[in-house]
């Protein structure tokens, strides 16, 4: 091995260690084979190091911020500690708050309550869902698609300029989308919505888990994620950022823990003083397990490196492109096109086939969990498969008779095209031989076919059992 080719090995790491690296699936055709886990988009594996840290603490849980015995100290400890860590994984800047939520969509449901009454929200047809339904007491102007980095910024201009000067003014983006894995440019936009007088809120949930995040040098004024797909799947999520519509906001619940005082009134009433920290949106017992496993997660991931895990991404990345382009059925889904940096996220439909069928057939006949449907970027996909908005499609696999295979998306029976794709999604997790056996059956299903029959059983297709092979 010469010293140059050495160097570049060592720049590129092993995958993490993660749970379900072993589990075995049986295979419909008979046999049993280690699952290939390539759905991260929807939810990462945890990583090991996550759940060891989580099972050294859980005989130490108690309560947070609610106790004077021993474990509720160290809980609290263990949960403000947790607060810091992701500060520091945001690169929080010194006035920000760090807000623990249930998910990514929780968080933007919280800042959504949050913005001023009078408040102008900016959103891309492009986004998830997540980021592009919870506006729904602000006015909301909706951004067409663009097809380069450069259109977003200067579709967002447009807009910007065109807006009431004097009320206050947002903008919602996602860092790295959830279909085409395409990065957008978020310091630019960042940039933009700042001289137009507007904030920007970032959408990390697919941009964190494979590339840094900080909120100080792409100058956002808020960042949002979740923990399930940052291999830390507890129930928890982020909201990190400016504090000032947050303070200024009724809490997001009200309860315990997001009031400081409570006192009744002489009329009868209860006056209630709120809390300005974060603890203003975090009312209830906090779910400090799933907290701590971000925070751990954060750690695991920098102490790796995100040079080396996305040097070795982009590797399977461009591994599995060039896989599916020497498959001619094959058509991958792309809003900037094929020199567009991306994380580990790849959309594609595939002629001839139903996407669920597709995905099924690699599930049953080769071990392998990918996602089929609209995933949940229902605007954007249509976008992209050029389809009218009233088209057929869902989440899941389209409608069909009882017993009856979903119709291809490219039926010739006279029948109406079903809408759906497959992504295929990984990282810090995945092994190579995953990735070589992802290509290696799509291939085999698109030459020889699926050796399996499937029907349609509650809205989902599967292996018809009770048929011998095809």
């Amino acid at each position: 091995m010469s010293v140059v080719t050495a160097a570049a090995d060592r720049s590129i790491c092993s995958p993490l260690p993660v749970l379900g690296k072993d589990v075995t699936v049986p295979l419909v055709t008979g046999g049993e084979v280690t699952y290939a886990a390539l759905d991260y988009a929807a939810s990462a594996p945890a990583l090991q190091r996550v759940w060891d840290d989580v099972a050294a603490y859980a005989p130490y849980y108690g309560s947070v911020h609610r106790g004077a015995g021993y474990l509720s100290q160290l809980s609290t400890d263990l949960f403000e500690n947790s607060r810091k860590a992701v500060a520091e994984f945001l690169g929080c800047r010194a006035d920000d708050q760090v807000i623990f939520t249930r998910s990514t969509t929780d968080s933007l449901n919280l800042l959504a309550a949050a913005v001023p009454a009078d408040c102008q929200v900016f959103v891309y047809e492009t986004e998830h869902h997540a980021s592009l339904l919870p506006w729904r007491d602000a006015r909301v102007t909706y951004l067409n698609a663009p097809r380069t980095p450069a259109q977003a910024v200067e579709t967002l201009e447009r807009a910007l300029a065109d807006r009431d000067p004097y009320g206050p003014a947002l903008v919602c983006v996602t860092g790295a989308s959830n279909v085409t894995g395409e990065l957008w440019p978020v310091k630019e936009l960042a940039a933009a919505a700042h001289a137009h007088g507007a904030r920007i809120v970032l959408d990390a949930a697919q941009l964190a888990p494979h590339h840094p995040v900080d909120i100080d040098e792409l100058d956002v004024d808020w960042v949002a994620f979740s923990g399930h797909k940052l291999y830390a799947p507890f129930g928890s999520g982020v909201l990190a950022g400016r504090a000032d519509w947050l303070q200024d906001a009724e809490p997001y619940l009200a309860g315990g823990g997001a009031s400081r005082k409570v006192a009744r009134r002489t009329d009868g009433g209860v006056d209630v003083e709120w809390h300005s920290t974060a603890a203003r949106h975090e009312a209830g017992s906090p779910n400090v397990i799933g907290v701590y496993s971000i925070a751990s997660a954060c750690k695991a991931l920098t102490e790796a490196g995100f040079d080396r895990l996305g040097a070795r991404e982009q590797q399977l990345v461009t591994r599995v492109r060039e896989g599916l382009a020497g498959v001619p059925q094959v058509k991958v889904l792309s809003l900037f096109g094929d020199d567009a940096p991306r994380v580990g996220v790849i959309s594609f439909v595939v002629e001839g086939w139903n996407s669920s069928h597709f995905a099924a057939a690699l599930s049953a006949e080769y071990g392998i969990g990918v996602r089929d449907g609209l995933f949940c970027a229902h605007p954007l996909v249509r976008t992209l498969l050029g389809s009218d908005p009233q088209d057929p499609g869902e989440c899941g696999a389209p409608e069909a008779e009882p017993g009856e295979l979903p119709q291809s998306r490219t039926d010739s029976t006279g029948g109406t095209p079903l809408l759906n794709a497959i992504r295929v999604s990984f990282g810090a997790g995945t092994p190579d031989e995953h990735i070589e056996r992802f290509v290696r059956a799509v291939k085999e299903l698109v030459s020889e076919g699926a050796q399996w029959k499937y029907r349609t059983e509650d809205g989902r297709c599967v292996p018809d059992r009770g048929t011998a092979q095809v």
